[in-house]
């Protein structure tokens, strides 16, 4: 080894506890901030992926995955509580791609926590976009990366085309299940249809292994089998009505009049009802009546 590799590597090595104290740092600084954010205080601390890589000694990859972990300790914060923000995830999945562009769970996981709605994410589907669409730039023999992106075109965005061109786009790589491409065509031949939700919503119930990602989408699968339910008892509310010459006022009169052959319930257990327009609904009481997606085909 030559004197001036020696060096350099000393001089390394001297700079490498100075440079763990400043993440320690700035670490202390997003905890101190997880109440109350300063936006402009964020920009400056955490904006700035190129250049702690730069400052990394090569360590990208360590401090990738440490930002990663702060993001998902972060969003499992938050998380459905009320009146809940979000706003230093961005930056955070902002530098932890900046600083490992190959980290595919934080593309993946980390899309979902930006685009949920309500007290679940940030409701931010077109940082999410972005964040996916980086994600297949700088790794395009991903394909799940491809799924994620219609994934949000055509549940968030309910814009059936782009989804349909993200599917058929991924279906082109030569990993990519044959599923894939099928999904292009329905959501080209369908559009918003329960069906394929119900297939998107199933892809990722099964491929996930995070917990709360898997509990959402069993919830969204509830939810579609419910709205399922409420199509076919809609049918039978427009039946009754034909041979009576009025709406029912609940489905209890539909029971009675033969139609139904006892008061069916969601898929927890609480029975449906009907709102004062006659169409079937999830009873108030019910867990999946809070619910701060929507089905694009309900």
């Amino acid at each position: 080894m030559t004197s001036s590799a020696r060096t350099r590597i000393r001089r390394q090595l001297l700079c490498l506890p100075l440079f763990f104290i400043a993440i320690g740092v700035m670490q202390a600084h997003i905890d101190a901030n997880a109440a109350s954010v300063n936006v402009v205080g964020e920009d400056l601390l955490l904006r700035s992926g190129l250049l702690i890589q730069k400052l990394s000694l090569g360590y990208n990859s360590l401090l990738a995955d440490i930002y990663w972990t702060r993001a998902v300790q972060y969003y499992g914060s938050r998380v459905g509580a009320p009146g809940a923000k979000f706003d230093l995830l961005w930056p955070l999945l902002d530098v932890t791609t900046t600083l490992d562009p190959s980290l595919i769970p934080a593309y993946r996981f980390g899309a979902i926590f930006l685009s949920e709605p309500g007290n679940v994410g940030a409701g931010r589907t077109d940082l999410a976009i972005q964040l996916v669409k980086r994600g297949i730039g700088a790794n395009p023999d991903e394909w799940r990366l491809g799924t994620e992106l219609g994934f949000l075109y055509y549940w968030r965005m309910k814009d059936y085309p782009n989804a349909a061109a993200a599917y058929l786009a991924t279906s082109k790589n030569p990993k990519a299940p044959p599923w894939v491409k099928l999904m292009a065509a329905r959501i080209e031949d369908k559009g918003g249809s329960i069906e394929n939700s119900r297939i998107i919503w199933r892809e990722l119930y099964e491929s996930t292994k995070d917990p709360v990602i898997k509990n959402d989408a069993a919830r969204q699968l509830q939810i579609l089998t419910a709205q399922d339910d409420e199509m076919h008892l809609d049918e039978l509310v427009d039946e009754y009505r034909q041979r009576f010459g009025h709406w029912p006022m609940s489905l209890e009169q539909i029971r009675a009049a033969g139609l139904l052959p006892g008061i069916p319930v969601d898929p927890v257990g609480v029975p449906y009802v009907l709102g004062p327009d006659g169409k079937s609904r999830l009873n108030p009481a019910s867990p999946l009546a809070n619910n701060p997606g929507s089905n694009p085909a309900h």
